[in-house]
């Protein structure tokens, strides 16, 4: 396959999964792509560290995670799409029509790669190496999971765009891991009650968005 082949099959990729007829889950899919809705989560995260570590290493933590953000998405945002000027499925002349696209949301003009994807997965890969446990793993998968399909649904970005993003999502996570928290901080252990917290903050964060869309749809 070629890459004239590969793009075009991203472009169908993307128009296959995109969008829906569904009201209800327009409004979820726009409340779950808000990067505010996302804020209770990593308080949660917060709470866990907190609880689990000393203050010096609660002040590595919040570096790491400050540096995988700025790395995973100011890289992209600043570099890269400038950069590689590839258009947004919604800004895209060949199949910006056919884009099915929410509330006239379309974003910028570029969307290679996805800065959703890269910072959610170095935040979730970084979390998830730092804790090591397996239902907190899960819960950091799905809120980055949860956050590259609504920009596939919302029509802002190709699957390749995505697919990239996770890529170097991961390699910052992992990078900020190995070279700047391990080289600095001790890991910690972290109990199971205590990383259960974010799990249930993720399901309640899914249920509010389900509720604020039925007041939506019923307040219309």
């Amino acid at each position: 396959m070629n890459m004239e082949e590969l793009i075009h099959f991203d472009k169908q990729l993307l128009l296959a999964v995109n969008g829906s007829d569904s009201l209800l889950l327009d409004y979820i899919i726009m409340t779950l792509t808000t990067a505010t809705t996302w804020i209770p989560l990593y308080l949660s995260l917060l709470y866990v560290v907190l609880k689990s570590n000393a203050r010096r290493e609660v002040l590595f933590i919040v570096a790491s995670a400050a540096l995988c953000v700025l790395l995973a998405g100011t890289v992209d945002d600043t570099i890269v799409k400038p950069l590689v000027a590839r258009w947004r499925p919604t800004h895209d002349p060949e199949i910006g029509t056919l884009v099915d696209v929410v509330d006239n949301y379309r974003g910028g003009n570029y969307g290679f790669f996805s800065a959703h994807a890269a910072n959610t997965f170095s935040i979730a890969l970084f979390f998830s190496l730092l804790m090591r446990h397996r239902l907190l793993v899960v819960t950091m998968v799905c809120y980055s999971l949860i956050n590259c399909y609504t920009r596939l649904y919302l029509g802002v970005h190709y699957p390749g765009d995505i697919t990239v993003g996770l890529l170097w999502g991961a390699l910052v996570g992992w990078g900020v891991y190995r070279f700047f928290y391990c080289r600095f901080s001790r890991p910690a252990a972290y109990s199971q009650r205590h990383c259960l917290v974010p799990a249930v903050v993720l399901l309640l964060t899914f249920t509010f968005a389900v509720i604020k869309a039925l007041y939506q749809i019923y307040s219309a």
